[in-house]
């Protein structure tokens, strides 16, 4: 597959990559408001019709889009590190982040669309297909949220860090006793209980300081919310701070991480003692 060695134009590409998310947004919702059926992959974790729906409306849109530039999606995940090794750019996507809050028909799920280049991610676009609302950002021209595909956007920030009101966010349906034992560490908090990348637009739009996820989760989980945290002022990190890196190894599987408000404040301190 070609990847194009020149740079494409982030911002002119934004608002066609904004249309395919909410494209794929009206194909899951047309399935979220059916009797749906749920498969199992071999990780034992859920699929539905709406996955895939969302998925093919995806890769048709991206490839059309940007023809030279290769589309790695949840549902399309078996490509080989060595020709992956070899992409300078490539969309990273996760066409329905959050099956599991999908099928508990919760709303809490999300289409997530990235741009990962030099292994940073440098456009994000998640929307959430219940309501419409959208999050967007390119690298160096700030984060935004459009609450209607009409509605004109604003710009979004994270919030001052005030550590004697430590507001987190913590995964609906992944939490465990590691995030209890960091919790207890910050002292005085308040915790929300949010299911798939809107714990970290919470974090971009100053609503929650740190998201901490200490379990498992996939690259194509954090690259889209990435682009839009750090462009809101925000910092997403392994647990020793140093910065997420996509497309770097064999495995699709992030480490644990932070994501936080206050770029400057060193959250592993917290971290239970092995």
């Amino acid at each position: 597959m070609k990847n194009s060695d020149s740079a494409p134009d982030l911002e002119a590409l934004l608002p066609n990559v904004i249309d395919i998310a909410r494209l794929a947004s009206e194909k899951i919702l047309e399935v979220y408001n059916s009797e749906f059926a749920i498969a199992h992959k071999d990780d034992k974790s859920p699929l539905t019709e709406a996955d895939m729906a969302a998925h093919h409306v995806i890769v048709a849109g991206l490839s059309e889009l940007t023809p030279d530039i290769p589309v790695l999606s949840e549902e399309s995940a078996k490509i080989s590190f060595e020709e992956r090794s070899k992409w300078t750019r490539y969309w990273l996507v996760d066409p329905l982040d959050g099956t599991r809050e999908f099928i508990k028909r919760n709303g809490e799920f999300t289409v997530n669309i990235a741009m990962i280049e030099g292994h940073e991610s440098v456009l994000g676009v998640i929307v959430i297909p219940v309501n419409g609302l959208c999050y967007f950002a390119t690298r160096g021209s700030g984060a935004y949220k459009q609450q209607q595909a009409e509605a004109a956007p604003q710009p979004i920030r994270v919030r001052p860090l005030d550590l004697s009101n430590v507001i987190a966010v913590g995964s609906r349906s992944h939490a465990g006793p590691q995030l209890m034992k960091f919790l207890e560490g910050l002292g005085s908090y308040e915790l929300l209980s949010m299911g798939s990348s809107l714990k970290l637009c919470l974090v971009a739009e100053g609503q929650a300081d740190i998201y901490p996820r200490l379990g498992l989760t996939s690259e194509w989980d954090t690259a889209a919310a990435h682009c839009i945290v750090e462009e809101a002022g925000g910092r997403l990190t392994d647990t020793a701070m140093q910065p997420l890196r996509y497309n770097s190894k064999d495995s699709l599987l992030n480490p644990y991480f932070f994501v936080s408000g206050d770029a400057g404040h060193d959250w592993s301190q917290y971290l239970p003692e092995a």
